[in-house]
This record gives C-alpha cells, sequence and structure tokens, in this order.
C-alpha cells in the first residue's frame, strides 16, 4: 500500500491550518509557501477535502480555509481516506470475494488493514500539530 502525494499533501495541508490557531480563513498561497507544495496542487486537494466537508472555503477578500472541527476531532485515517479512500493494501479486503470463506491470505490482507487503520485512526490532527510544533522549537 502507498500513500499518493495527494494523500501526503491533504494530511501536510491539514497540519498546516490546524497549527495556524487561528479562527481567519488561511489562504492557501501561504500554506501552498509554507509547505513548499504547488498552489495549483493544493487547489485540487482542497476541492476534495471542501467536499468532504473536512474544510471550509471562504471567498472574497480575507478568505481562505478553515477547518470545519476542531483539530483534536480529525484523525489522520480520515484524512487519509478522503483522499486515498480505503486503505486495504488488496481490493479482497474490502470487495466481495468467492474464495473469501476459504482463503487463509485474505487473513493476512484483513489483519494488514486493521493494523494501518488502527495507527492512522489513532492519532489525531492536534497530537500531529503537538508533534510538528515541539519539532519546530
Amino acid at each position: 500500500m502507498r500513500i499518493s502525494t495527494k494523500g501526503r499533501y491533504a494530511l501536510r495541508l491539514m497540519l498546516d491550518l490546524a497549527m495556524q490557531k487561528s479562527e481567519q480563513p488561511v489562504p492557501l498561497r501561504g500554506v501552498a509557501h509554507r509547505q513548499g507544495i504547488s498552489g495549483k496542487y493544493l487547489e485540487q486537494i482542497v476541492t476534495q477535502l471542501t467536499r468532504s466537508r473536512l474544510l471550509r472555503s471562504v471567498r472574497g477578500a480575507g478568505g481562505g480555509y478553515c477547518l470545519t472541527k476542531n483539530p483534536e476531532d480529525y484523525t489522520v485515517g480520515e484524512i487519509i481516506r478522503t483522499m486515498e479512500g480505503s486503505l486495504a493494501p488488496v481490493n479482497c479486503v474490502n470487495e466481495g470475494c468467492c474464495r473469501a470463506d476459504n482463503c487463509a491470505t485474505r487473513e493476512i490482507w484483513t489483519r494488514v488493514e486493521e493494523a494501518v487503520s488502527s495507527v492512522l485512526d489513532h492519532v489525531t490532527l492536534e497530537e500531529l500539530a503537538r508533534r510538528q510544533s515541539e519539532r519546530d522549537i
């Protein structure tokens, strides 16, 4: 399983917004600059995050993007799944498989998916922001 640049950049974007600790919308240009990510690429990412209601868009002067929840209410897993879909390493874990009842390898793939989900679903955006703040000192 590989997380695409969209998934990784979405997490960096959300982390950047969480670290701003502002009620004011954050311009995408600033995030692009701080994160070293193309503004055009970030526009594609925020579109998906906004559609999924993880971000709110504010237009006009002083516009930008805001988190729709508090950072402690987001998990890394939620953000990654929004961009990537399922975290299962193979399709047979989530899709019906005619061999599901008799396949020992499916058990392994299910355990891999559960392990990855367990890690990503137990780290919040707030925790990630705290860890980043400690590194920035």
